[in-house]
């Protein structure tokens, strides 16, 4: 059951440049407690969404309210709850690290003791104790992005909206990203926009699609990986030698639509078997197993692929389509 009360809620929100319409009447809950990925193709609006709940674009109809400010009649009690690390996120290249973050800090009025707390706490959160000299043109691509979420959360905000927060890191500062978002997330709403599906994954206790400027699915990861058609896929590990006709014998089980077959080097064979409307094969499958005898090195149940529900829901978008 999801917490309360809502941190973020939008009712109706529309952006329209000139006749196209970016975003098309948007309605959107995020309590507190809550990571929500934010999905969607090129174009979807993704983008232009996220600039409104952070009061940086203008809605042209709808209402968005962060942690009971309205973003349009109190933008500046909205902006004092709320931290935003864009995509691409603008720094200053001339200054330092410590320069930069102590700058964010007196914007925000972050004085006395809580704010050298305050820094020193984002400064090991996010580990960037070993460039705070450092002019930020300096830095690599990955501390660059660390410096912009360090600058998001040195205030404590309530919400947090992140557009791809991980983008340039290696996978050990994901890692760590992704472990210090689940830790913030205990009494924050925190949107994270993302073209990862494996952070959604990861981090995220709720998902939603949107596509054409609308939502077209909604749920925690595992409800929308049921959607997809490997839901309740097996896959099957077995000897090249022994395996002979698996792939008949396995697509003649009741309840199967297809069956794939990927040769791997060491002379096995992988076979996905894929059911029809997600139906339950893993006792059919295990059933021919123990009748032909067959050596498994592995056997399991897929619960679904959220790239493949990714696909299925957007995939009507042609190649070269106008982003």
């Amino acid at each position: 059951m999801r917490s309360s009360p809502a941190l973020i809620e939008i009712h109706g929100l529309s952006k329209h440049f000139g006749p196209f319409a970016a975003v098309d009447g948007i309605d959107l809950t995020v309590p507190g407690g809550e990571v929500l990925g934010f999905l969607g193709p090129n174009g979807a609006g993704k983008t232009t969404t996220m600039r409104m709940i952070t009061g940086f674009l203008a809605p042209s109809a709808g209402s968005i309210t962060i942690a009971g400010f309205d973003v349009a009649a109190a933008p500046l009690q909205a902006r004092q709850v709320l931290g935003y690390l864009p995509e691409g996120a603008p720094l200053y290249p001339d200054m330092t690290v410590a320069g930069f973050l102590g700058f964010i800090a007196e914007v925000r009025r972050i004085d006395g003791q809580r704010r050298r707390e305050r820094l020193d706490a984002v400064i090991d959160q996010v580990g960037l104790g070993d460039v705070l000299r450092q002019p930020i043109g300096t830095l690599s691509k990955g501390y660059k992005r660390r410096v912009g979420l360090a600058q998001a959360i040195v205030h404590e905000p309530r919400v947090l909206i992140l557009d791809e927060p991980t983008d340039g890191l290696d996978p050990n500062q994901k890692h760590e990203v992704r472990k210090l978002i689940r830790a913030m997330a205990r009494d924050r709403a925190i949107v994270i926009s993302t073209h990862i599906l494996e952070e959604v994954e990861a981090v995220c206790s709720r998902a939603v699609i949107i596509d054409r400027g609308r939502i077209i699915a909604d749920g925690t990861p595992d409800e929308l990986k049921a959607r997809s058609g490997y839901h309740n896929a097996v896959v099957l590990t077995v000897p090249r030698a022994q395996a002979g006709a698996a792939t008949e014998d396995l697509k003649d089980l009741p309840g199967v639509e297809r069956v794939t077959r990927d040769e791997l080097a060491d002379g096995y064979d992988r076979y996905t078997v894929i059911p029809t409307e997600s139906v339950s094969i893993a006792g059919a499958v295990s059933g021919l197993v123990r009748e032909r005898g067959w050596s498994v090195r592995e056997l399991y149940v897929l619960p679904g692929r959220l790239d493949d529900v990714f696909r299925k829901l957007t995939g009507h978008r042609q190649s070269g389509e106008a982003a």
